[in-house]
């Protein structure tokens, strides 16, 4: 059944509006990203209440995700992510509330997939054919499943080498015609824009504004688990940086129609090695110094020009948080604690949020009372070959019982 479309797209910048029905991704004025903005009469209490009896999804939150005919959503059941509150984890670093948000339950295994099964549901509204991405790894991997489901082809660039073999050969095995780019993450990413503005092919990065609608579930979802509370801070691995400015958007709206009373403050953690938006914040550099060869074992991470970069500052500052960086070597001490502590393996990029909880305790910018929310942004068997680096090999034994208890013992 279509709906009548409720919303327009706004220039963040200058405000200049364009409509749904255009295929655009960058104001024609200014040149900035765009935004979801929502028609005042849905921003109210009352749409809330339709959201009452829907199983907890992506889709449960249907009235302020921006399609207009419901019949043909391409979904893969996603979102409903389990919200889990890690005690001994939280008592390890003596903290009272501490929560990971695991991403890495929905279908391809990362948040993509929040982002994915509406831009892909926006795609066939606007009869595409094809569509693309350039990827570190999840992303590639999200659309050429949600393209699978819809029957559209898909194009995805790699920088060549630089991605994890799980992520890999699950847009090989979902049908994607997978190309390799020499160069990083930021080359991969002007080239598909370049050939989507000159193609009858569709972008679905997140400098698409439809992604970051569906990511914006995540604040909804955390919401609707914690019992309507909002958490005092929402710690969030930063790349790209469209999660972190998805997410904030998702408690704006939460706030504007009167559900909250209050807002969370977003703090980004990036990899030293690929750390411009972190940087920009805590040096309080007037402009952003962009990563030429950005280097991180937490690969979905490794982007060294985030597209997003502006909508991010944006919401950590208007949200009084703040950004911090994490090496490569607190990444996987993390990565290990919250698997070991807590029976949550998520992926070296997801365990940045642990890593950046740690590192705040330390410096003592967080209570110990405080509610706390870390995304874990994708599972830990995305990346399997890091966690094998770093243990011995297991050890091998007759097929004795006395023997096996010897070895117990010792």
């Amino acid at each position: 059944m279509a709906d009548q479309q409720r919303y327009n797209l706004a220039c963040l910048s200058c405000r200049l509006m364009y409509s749904p029905s255009e295929v655009i991704y960058r104001c024609r004025r200014c040149g900035d990203l765009l935004s979801v903005e929502y028609d005042a009469d849905l921003m109210r209490p009352e749409t809330a209440k339709k959201w009452r009896g829907r199983s907890l999804s992506v889709w449960r939150y249907a009235e302020l995700l921006p399609i207009s005919d419901r019949s043909r959503i391409v979904s893969l059941g996603e979102g409903g992510t389990s919200l889990n509150r890690c005690s001994r984890l939280g008592s390890e670093l003596g903290l009272k509330e501490v929560y990971v948000k695991n991403e890495g339950e929905n279908p391809t295994g990362s948040f993509k997939d929040r982002g994915m099964t509406v831009g892909v549901t926006r795609a066939l509204e606007l009869g595409i054919k094809t569509v693309a991405c350039a990827s570190t790894g999840n992303t590639s991997a999200s659309l050429a499943a949600y393209a699978a489901r819809a029957g559209l082809e898909c194009v995805v660039l790699i920088p060549s080498g630089k991605v994890a073999l799980g992520k890999l050969i699950q847009a090989m095995i979902y049908g994607a015609r997978v190309i390799q780019v020499k160069g990083n993450f930021d080359d991969a990413l002007k080239i598909v824009e370049e050939l989507c503005l000159t193609q009858p092919i569709y972008l679905l990065n997140s400098i698409n504004p439809y992604r970051l609608e569906g990511q914006k579930t995540i604040a909804f979802e955390i919401w609707d688990q914690l019992d309507g509370r909002v958490p005092d801070e929402v710690i969030v691995p930063v790349g790209n940086a469209g999660n972190i400015s998805a997410i904030w958007k998702g408690f704006r709206e939460l706030y504007s129609m009167g559900l909250i009373d209050k807002l969370p403050r977003m703090i980004g953690i990036q990899a030293e090695g690929a750390a411009p938006i972190a940087n920009l914040i805590k040096m309080g550099l007037k402009e952003i110094e962009f990563v030429e060869n950005p280097e991180t074992i937490a690969t979905a991470i490794r982007i060294g020009s985030p597209v997003n970069w502006k909508r991010a500052v944006g919401a950590i500052k208007d949200s009084n948080g703040f950004a911090e960086t994490t090496s490569d070597e607190e990444i996987l001490k993390a990565q290990r604690l919250l698997a070991s502590y807590e029976g949550i393996f998520v992926e070296p990029a997801g365990a940045a949020s642990i890593a950046g909880l740690i590192k705040l305790v330390k410096n003592g910018l967080v209570k110990k009372d405080d509610l706390i929310v870390c995304i874990a942004t994708g599972h830990g068997l995305k990346d399997p070959d890091i966690v094998l680096r770093q243990f011995p090999k297991p050890v091998e034994v007759e097929a004795d019982v006395n023997t096996l208890m010897k070895l117990l013992s010792s």
